[in-house]
């Protein structure tokens, strides 16, 4: 498959041919949904605690005699059932990640990347830098492009001035090859590759 390439002032630039192994997949949503979702468990802090009868600081005396009041049988304050008792089943501290095979979760980002191939929405640039670090003229080079909403993959180290530019314009994240990972890719309208990106995934697909 043949991209068309162009620089970040919207110029041309040439062409890059993209793997179909990597890019031109049909893509599978549920493969794509078990890798998103094993992303956000992953993700969350999972830090949500209720206090259990364990937890209350309350007297564990015998409310009242076992027999005669004509009431029913109870013991301690701290019950779920008293204000100021306990919760019941409540939520308690843990960990919601859970296991998804690397093979999965390899396939999971080649078939985002396809649907962003099988939609158009994957431009190559050359070069991710700036001579220096100015929103005005990144936002300027943006709308030459067409972006408004994207996320921008560059090769294993960002240009400086690139990512210091980018930081406060709404709308677009910016990764290296490393962090780039199927939930972001599909949260974003438009993929932006830079061409040492894609010589970073094909190497990585090998």
């Amino acid at each position: 498959m043949d991209v068309n390439v162009s620089t970040l002032a919207g110029q041309g630039a040439g062409t890059v041919t993209l793997s179909d192994e990597i890019f031109g997949l049909e893509p599978r949503e549920d493969i794509l949904a078990r890798v998103v979702r094993w992303q956000l468990a992953k993700r969350q802090q999972g830090t949500h605690q209720a206090k259990g009868r364990a937890d209350i600081a309350r007297t564990g005396a015998k409310m009242y005699k076992q027999k005669g009041t004509g009431r029913a049988r109870h013991s301690s304050a701290r019950a779920p059932q008293f204000r100021g008792g306990g919760k019941a089943h409540g939520p308690v501290a843990r960990s919601h990640e859970h296991d998804l095979p690397k093979k999965v979760r390899a396939l999971g980002l080649k078939h985002a990347l396809s649907a962003k191939a099988r939609a158009d929405s994957i431009i190559v640039v050359d070069e991710l830098a700036l001579s220096e670090a100015k929103t005005k003229t990144l936002v300027a080079n943006f709308a030459s492009l067409g972006l408004s909403n994207a996320l921008v993959i560059g090769g294993a180290e960002l240009d400086q001035n690139f990512a210091k530019a980018v930081n406060n314009i709404p709308n677009i994240d910016v990764l290296p090859i490393q962090g780039i990972n199927v939930y972001d890719i599909l949260r974003r309208g438009t993929l932006v590759l830079s061409k040492a990106a894609i010589e970073a995934l094909e190497e990585r697909f090998k």
